[in-house]
């Protein structure tokens, strides 16, 4: 039986390097299953959409897609709009059965791009020591989505025994900027800004800026299409399309798997206890970053 086509499904972004991503991503999801097609298409903004690529694949003669959004801030998966893109590609074409990955975050073992990413960042910036982090990330309409974020924050905090603020782009919460001088005004002067982003997009770029300006000491990239993104996606699909070839009907969205704190402990991530209470802690050097 042939498998089931991937279809990775971005976010979309007026930035030309998000294309990119979602090509590195590809990429490594060939080098890892060669016999597996892998498509690409995206929610918004920047082509080709979904209904372009199944239209296309559709006509090839594919029975089979499984979409994996390429999601890091909304756990759930885009609650209404993967689901009714389903309902719809279903739909519009006869024979053709379409199932959808819940996204490839939160998973805490994304951190350790993070941290990498932050390294290269301190590094470029000549920085060698820090007193507070920022975990910077685009945020969600879903409240237990942005639960799950600010664990992973406290996560990274207590790796590195330094405090940290949660930063959201969108919905409740400071943004970046903030998250920066509200550290800042404990006083605290070496602060460092984790990205939980995929991709260098709009978004990204303007918190950013804003938070350089606003003294942050380094910003580190997004995560990009690192192994671990990668393998994330793998996994996303395996469980999906396992789902969609073992049931006589469509699978609209695949959210039963464990959504609980222990299905995303990663080693070396103990969260033994909350950023507040390390509020106290002396500044650290750049090494602390390291693992």
């Amino acid at each position: 039986m042939t498998a089931p086509t991937l279809v990775l499904l971005g976010p979309g972004s007026h930035d030309p390097r998000t294309p990119e991503i979602s090509r590195q991503i590809s990429k490594g999801l060939r080098a890892l299953r060669p016999s597996l097609d892998v498509h690409a298409a995206y929610l918004d903004v920047s082509g080709p959409t979904a209904h372009d690529v199944v239209a296309r694949l559709a006509a090839r003669g594919v029975e089979e897609i499984v979409l994996v959004p390429l999601l890091l801030s909304d756990a759930f998966g885009a609650k209404e709009e993967v689901p009714v893109l389903v309902t719809e590609l279903n739909a519009a074409h006869d024979g053709l059965r379409v199932g959808a990955s819940r996204p490839i975050g939160p998973e805490a073992q994304l951190l350790s791009i993070v941290d990498r990413r932050l390294r290269d960042a301190l590094r470029a910036r000549h920085v060698a020591e820090l007193d507070g982090l920022v975990f910077a990330a685009a945020g969600s309409v879903d409240v237990r989505s942005n639960a799950i974020i600010a664990r992973r924050a406290r996560q990274w905090s207590t790796h590195h025994r330094l405090p940290c603020v949660t930063a959201y782009a969108t919905g409740s919460g400071p943004s970046t900027a903030e998250a920066v001088r509200t550290l800042r005004a404990q006083g605290r002067r070496h602060v460092a800004v984790g990205s939980w982003y995929l991709s260098p997009g709009v978004l990204w770029t303007a918190e950013a800026e804003a938070a350089l300006e606003a003294g942050a000491s380094a910003v580190s990239a997004p995560m990009g299409g690192e192994p671990e993104i990668v393998e994330a996606a793998l996994t996303r699909y395996v469980v999906a399309a396992m789902e969609l070839v073992d049931v006589d009907t469509p699978v609209p969205y695949e959210g039963g798997l464990d959504f609980s704190d222990d299905a995303y402990e990663p080693a070396g991530y103990d969260d033994g206890f909350e950023a507040e209470e390390l509020e106290e802690l002396p500044e650290r050097h750049l090494s602390i970053v390291s693992a």
